[in-house]
Formats: C-alpha cells, sequence, structure tokens
C-alpha cells in the first residue's frame, strides 16, 4: 500500500474506482482489465497495485459505493415523516433500486468471484455497507409497517434481498436476447426495474 495520508490513499482509491465505473458503462466485467483502467486515471497500472490488488478488489469496492448510494436513498424514506400505505412504500423503495441500475447490475455478477478475489479488509468494508442496508430495509419496514411482526420483517428481507440479484437480468434485456427469445418462442412480459420490483414488495407487504 502507498505511505500516504489517509486523504490522499482514498483519493487515490476514489479516482480508480470512478475510472472503472466509467468503463462499466460500456464493457463488461470480463472485459476490463487493470490496464484499462490505469489508461484513464493518472496512476500506471503498477502503481494501481498499491491500492488495489485484483481487478475484483475495484469491483467490490464499487459495488460498496453503490451500496452507500443506495443506503442515502434507504434513510431519506427512513427519516421521512410521511404515512405510507404498502403501495406507497413499495413504489417509494422501488423507486430507490431504479435509481440504482448499476448496484442490480453488479449483484447479478458473480459475488463469490469477486468477494473470494479480495483482501479481507476490503471485504469486512463491503459487507458493512450491505450490513446498513439490511438495517436501513428493516428500520423502514418496522417504522411504516408496525403492524408486521418480527417472523413477518425476517421472511420478507429473506424474500426481498435474494430476490435483488434476478432484477436486473430480468429488466436490462440486450436487443441480442430479445430477439434469442422470439426464436425460441418464448413469450415473455418485460418489465422495468421499477414494475417488477413494485409487484414484488406489494405482495410481500399485504400478504
Amino acid at each position: 500500500m502507498f505511505k500516504g495520508t489517509p486523504e490522499i490513499i482514498a483519493q487515490r482509491r476514489e479516482e480508480i474506482v470512478d475510472a472503472c465505473e466509467k468503463l462499466y458503462q460500456t464493457k463488461s466485467f470480463k472485459d476490463i482489465t487493470l490496464k484499462d483502467i490505469s489508461n484513464i486515471t493518472s496512476f500506471s497500472r503498477p502503481t494501481i497495485y498499491n491500492y488495489f490488488h485484483t481487478k475484483e478488489e475495484i469491483f467490490l469496492a464499487l459495488f460498496e459505493q453503490e451500496y452507500d448510494r443506495w443506503n442515502a436513498d434507504l434513510e431519506g424514506i427512513l427519516v421521512s415523516d410521511q404515512e405510507y400505505t404498502c403501495e406507497q412504500l413499495a413504489g417509494s423503495i422501488a423507486e430507490t433500486l431504479e435509481n440504482r441500475a448499476q448496484l442490480l447490475k453488479l449483484l447479478s455478477m458473480n459475488n463469490y468471484d469477486m468477494e473470494s478475489n479480495s483482501r479481507e479488509e476490503l471485504l469486512v468494508s463491503f459487507k458493512g455497507a450491505y450490513g446498513r442496508s439490511l438495517r436501513n430495509f428493516r428500520m423502514i419496514l418496522e417504522k411504516h409497517c408496525s403492524e408486521l411482526s418480527d417472523a413477518d420483517t425476517e421472511q420478507i428481507m429473506y424474500v426481498f434481498f435474494p430476490f435483488m440479484f434476478g432484477i436486473y437480468p430480468y429488466a436490462e434485456v440486450t436487443a441480442k436476447q430479445k430477439e434469442a427469445m422470439s426464436e425460441a418462442e418464448v413469450d415473455f412480459d418485460y418489465k422495468s426495474i421499477y414494475e417488477i420490483t413494485y409487484n414484488c414488495l406489494v405482495r410481500l407487504l399485504k400478504n
């Protein structure tokens, strides 16, 4: 690790993660290399190793950043004084995920490889951001759905958080995938991130 002030280290890590995020808008995880990332930063590829040991570590940092952004959205709902119906709460949470398509895209990747190829201290930091999303979601349910028992809340969370892994592949379908579905004669009703999330949450909250 580069021996600098915490501020300098944080700034340089942020520059690397931002470069990775920019590339991820147009390229897949498997096609992005450390050389590609170094080409749009002020660092050489060997310098990047002072901050991240693997490409997976950079993506894990991006993943953590996405959870931080989602947590900010969830906390906005949590502190709201609005009285929510089930439909309104489902809609508000669905909006937060509609704005976090990149989080859902990262969730749909092979998290096992990403986590197993990252150092423990970075994994712990990532799990902290993930854990905050669990706590925020739980507190939202406890505040706005007070009729739910602890068992109900636990069940909703154990359904919804694994469900999130599959939202992106269903909502963000490429032209090639649509053509293959058509040729295979698969009748499929395409839905947006908002629609998929909203429909799931309404059923969970009402039941």
